[in-house]
């Protein structure tokens, strides 16, 4: 049946400017680009960036991008211009740290919890 996740789409409004965001600042590699849609990976993770002239921005799906080091890697995003709606916060099942894309779509940092 399910085996596993193919891709998460997300509705973008410009597309040039969420290339940029997701390839410039979160440092992931494009491997499809056609005008009206774009996929980047994320590890073994296809997320779809699709043209859509008014996405909803809250609600919705959540991409979570795993990281070795939460704190250096809010700072590493900070120093690209990436503004986080919160600090870096602690949970049983790890650390999160949210920001939002240029068109306002949910994502995160997440950090397992140490061994």
């Amino acid at each position: 049946m399910i085996q596993g996740i193919a891709t998460v789409w997300l509705p973008v409004t410009d597309m040039d400017k969420a290339v940029s965001f997701y390839r410039d600042s979160l440092g992931l590699e494009v491997i499809e680009h056609d005008g009206d849609w774009t996929e980047v990976t994320a590890g073994d993770q296809r997320i779809g960036l699709n043209a859509n002239e008014s996405p909803s921005g809250d609600g919705g799906a959540v991409v979570a991008f795993k990281v070795d080091d939460i704190d250096s890697s809010v700072d590493q995003l900070k120093g690209d211009g990436v503004e986080f709606a919160d600090e870096v916060s602690e949970h049983p099942w790890g650390k999160i740290a949210p920001f939002k894309d240029p068109d306002g779509n949910d994502l995160q940092l997440y950090a397992p919890p140490a061994d």
